[in-house]
């Protein structure tokens, strides 16, 4: 059974989130991870105006091993980025207990929401932590069957569920459109990329979760 944990760690509690509590400007979120050979390799976003100055901080970072920019947008960028190994032991964990993460995000504190196949890949990922002296705070942990129909029942956020669930009411999905991302925009008091950025997030994660996690359920069982 596929259980959910959620935790807090203080961002020098892992090397990524102490080289981004460098920059205050800067909001990040971390997409995925992926093992690469004795590595491995975060997918992380970046917000704001300290890009550059984040740049230049992994260049100069000893345990980057390297970066690309996969994406960027005004304000915004996508970044892959190599670490040498053993150096970022949190992530390390996370892919070596073969979690997914639904959600990460923070600055000086960061918030996690991980997905385990089952209780035993949450255990050995505690061990690993205790192991490495790695300190965080879980918040709740439940199993995914117990979910009742809300916003984590697809695996997003409050804000993600709230602007998707808006956008779908005023219009916003349909042919002609009804109502403008400007709207929506000015309606939650944010730029018009974060509102496209929440809606595009937020239908990546349904689509998956329906699409992908639920055939491979189907096929599994059949």
């Amino acid at each position: 059974m596929s259980i959910i944990a959620e935790f807090v760690i203080d961002a020098d509690e892992f090397l990524l989130g102490g080289l981004i509590d460098e920059y205050p400007d800067l909001s990040v979120e971390l997409e995925r991870v992926i093992p690469a050979e004795e590595r491995v390799v975060p997918y992380v976003w970046g917000h704001g105006d300290d890009l550059p100055a984040f740049e230049a901080g992994l260049e100069r970072d000893p345990h980057v091993e390297s970066f690309v920019v996969l994406d960027r947008l005004p304000e915004s960028a996508l970044y892959k980025i190599e670490w040498e190994e053993p150096a970022e032991r949190l992530v390390v964990g996370i892919t070596e207990t073969d979690a997914t993460i639904l959600e990460a995000h923070g600055d000086d504190e960061w918030t996690f929401r991980i997905r385990f196949d089952d209780r035993a890949g949450l255990v050995a990922f505690n061990a690993h932590c205790l192991d490495h002296g790695i300190t965080y705070r879980l918040s709740r942990v439940f199993a995914l069957a117990e979910r009742s129909k809300s916003p984590e029942l697809y695996g997003l956020t409050e804000v993600q569920y709230e602007t998707l669930a808006e956008a779908t009411r005023r219009g916003y999905f349909k042919i002609p459109r009804e109502v403008a991302l400007a709207e929506l925009a000015a309606e939650f008091d944010v730029s018009e990329q974060a509102v496209s950025e929440r809606i595009r997030r937020a239908n990546d994660r349904i689509l998956e979760q329906v699409l992908v996690h639920q055939s491979h359920e189907t096929a599994t069982r059949d």
